[in-house]
């Protein structure tokens, strides 16, 4: 009886986060489904100058729509990593996208610029040097990271978009490990979401690497504030 309660218990709790992860990626990716479209869209162009016509709605979008989205995300995936911690009832995942829409508005628009000039370098080099090509390849990881960094920075701490670029750099550079782990869990999950199942994408890839991103952050806020109490 205690093996079967135990085996459903577990298939209870297997469920339950099936659910929380799928439920709040399908909202993050109804959001995101203007950007999904324009992106195909620019993929299966026939033309570059059908790229070039669809890039300015792409970058107007990212701002308004994919980072606001992000950011609700990532205060969800806090909800779950803190759950054992946290004495505050659950929050819908839209509350948490207006509640953050500003800062997250502020902080899009710098990194729609600082992605569009990595992006545009990127192409550019590729076919003139591939040894530059590379370097800014390590620079976009590096932007990546700390893109990661900032949205779990602001929905731990409640910065506004200035601070929070401060704390989301140093969080970026002060531990190898976390850079590392957040670099390797989110390249494994793209990887296995655009190449071997690419279903997961509206459902689980989102939620996924922010729950294993935040995961990563909090175990290093959680270390430096013990350092820090302890001197």
């Amino acid at each position: 009886m205690g093996r079967t309660s135990g085996i459903r218990g577990g298939l209870y709790a297997v469920s339950e986060w099936i659910a929380k992860f799928s439920l709040n990626n399908l909202q993050w990716a109804v959001f995101n489904l203007p950007i999904a479209l324009l992106v195909i869209s620019m993929i299966y162009a026939e033309k570059v100058e059908d790229i070039y016509y669809l890039t300015p709605t792409l970058v107007v979008l990212m701002p308004i729509l994919f980072f606001p989205a992000t950011t609700a995300l990532f205060a969800k995936a806090r909800e779950w990593v803190r759950k054992d911690l946290d004495d505050r009832p659950e929050r819908s995942y839209i509350s948490y996208y207006k509640e953050n829409y500003k800062v997250s508005v502020q902080a899009g628009i710098v990194f729609t610029i600082l992605w569009g000039i990595l992006l545009g370098d990127i192409y550019y080099f590729s076919t003139v040097n591939e040894l530059i090509m590379n370097v800014f390849f390590i620079v976009g990881i590096i932007l990546y990271v700390f893109t990661v960094n900032f949205f779990s920075v602001t929905v731990h701490f409640d910065l506004k978009a200035r601070p929070a670029f401060k704390k989301a750099f140093l969080v970026t550079i002060v531990s190898p490990l976390s850079f590392v782990t957040v670099a390797i869990t989110s390249a494994i999950m793209l990887y296995i979401s655009v190449y071997v199942f690419p279903l997961m994408i509206p459902i689980f890839t989102g939620s996924i690497i922010a729950f294993l991103s935040f995961s990563s952050f909090y175990r290093l806020f959680l270390k430096l504030n013990h350092k820090e109490k302890n001197g």
